[in-house]
């Protein structure tokens, strides 16, 4: 098993932060998508694959399973060279220090992928709520959310009860530094490795670390969100209580606006910028 060193680690995420803006639209979209679509997958198999273990294994377990599973999306992007917001989120700056692109070229590069990511996680939500997380009576027609879509019901509820006090979002905002700081490590440790099994198990840990810790990850949300919401509109009577921002506006005022910011600060900050200035000298000296 062949691994690179730190400082070519870094070398090498800059090279790809500068191929990365120069992407075309079309192809930052599609990607975009495709890797939005590969996120939604991991966090629906996440949320099936936990539903009611913590009843009989303890919460700790429960949200273990929830983060060992979740980790397929991002294994699958990385290695099929798919386009994830929160990856590019320490890919640009990264060559922006290197001054290898301007900081225009990565804010294009941003919006367009987190639009792809936001399309990609609505189908794959919608096949879900339409699908696996209801149930259709076949004599009456009736729809009812299924023991899973109970938990995606859940799962988007709390996501969105953060209310609009300092404290609240604090926690958010703590929660999505914290993630995509982990997330972006998932992603050196992706390159370090050069077979498919290192890079497997190097994404594999921070992710499901992340993700057991109950960190927030912008595009993981906005499929864990629109999943639980369309779910809810088609059984509103799936569960007793649920949150009153659980609605298209709360989904953004009450979660991923902050977590957004969130995450661009646990990327750029956290493992651009520090990396950076950890291993410029040797970086510039290649």
């Amino acid at each position: 098993m062949t691994f690179n060193p730190p400082v070519q680690i870094v070398a090498k995420a800059a090279a790809a932060g500068t191929y990365k803006v120069g992407l075309t639209t079309q192809e930052m979209l599609v990607r975009g998508f495709m890797s939005g679509a590969y996120i939604a997958m991991g966090a629906a198999l996440a949320t099936v694959a936990s539903t009611g273990a913590a009843d009989f294994l303890g919460a700790g377990v429960g949200r273990l399973i929830l983060g060992a599973t979740f980790p397929v999306g991002l294994i699958i992007t990385v290695l099929t060279g798919a386009e994830l917001f929160t990856g590019d989120a320490m890919f640009g700056p990264l060559a922006a220090l290197i001054h290898k692109t301007s900081w225009a070229a990565i804010m294009k590069l941003w919006v367009v992928v987190y639009i792809g990511n936001l399309i990609g996680s609505l189908v794959v939500a919608y096949m879900m709520a339409y699908g696996p997380l209801i149930s259709v009576d076949v004599a009456t027609g009736a729809v009812a959310a299924t023991v899973y879509g109970k938990t995606a019901i859940g799962i988007a509820s709390a996501k969105v009860s953060y209310s609009f006090g300092m404290m609240s979002q604090l926690s958010l905002m703590m929660k999505a530094i914290g993630c995509n700081w982990l997330v972006n490590l998932a992603v050196f440790l992706g390159i370090c490795a050069d077979d498919v099994v290192g890079k497997f198990f190097g994404i594999w840990f921070p992710i499901m670390a992340f993700v057991t810790i109950g960190f927030e990850h912008s595009v993981a949300n906005m499929y864990f969100i629109p999943a639980g919401l369309m779910t809810y509109a088609l059984d509103p009577a799936a569960v007793a209580t649920v949150s009153s921002n659980l609605n298209w506006v709360g989904m953004w005022t009450n979660n991923i606006i902050v977590v957004t910011i969130g995450n661009i600060i646990g990327a750029m900050f956290f493992v651009a910028f520090l990396y950076w200035l950890a291993f410029k000298r040797e970086v510039e000296a290649l």
